[in-house]
């Protein structure tokens, strides 16, 4: 879970000026998983290359039949690989094995990359909201996927 916050927080900060609202978030999500991890009802994956992180999801537990998928991320040297999707794929499959309703994601409208694989797995658009929780303004945005 280490290698998880320091790639994205790297990546953050690098690439959105996002600050250490990110990495504190990026924490909370991870000890929370640690903490609260059930096995057939939450999961992380992570991909590895050549021993290093290329990418990596969770999926919980978000209460009330849903399921969360949390800070997917895959580096610029893995992208067009198909790893996002296989990613998304892996946390829509365990969701609805767990007998989960729906599936939701927060995001950002900056993440295009993103936002582009959650509309193709079949992910829409439910609300934004704009926030500064980084440092910097940025629309925050929720999807939802119903599994049924």
């Amino acid at each position: 879970m280490g290698g998880v916050v320091s790639r994205q927080a790297e990546y953050y900060g690098r690439m959105h000026a996002w600050s250490g609202g990110m990495e504190q978030l990026l924490l909370k999500i991870c000890f929370d998983f640690l903490r609260d991890h059930v096995p057939g009802r939450s999961n992380c994956w992570i991909a590895e290359r050549g021993g290093a992180i290329v990418g990596s999801v969770l999926v919980v537990d978000a209460g009330g039949g849903t399921a969360q998928l949390r800070l997917l991320h895959v580096e610029a040297a893995a992208r067009g690989l198909g790893l996002g999707s296989a990613l998304i794929e892996r946390c829509v499959d365990l969701a609805r094995a767990a007998g989960y309703r729906e599936i939701m994601l927060w995001t950002h409208s900056v993440l295009a990359p993103a936002r582009r694989l959650y509309e193709a797995a079949g992910s829409r658009l439910a609300s934004t909201e704009m926030h500064d929780e980084f440092g910097v303004p940025v629309e925050g945005e929720t999807w939802r996927q119903p599994l049924g």
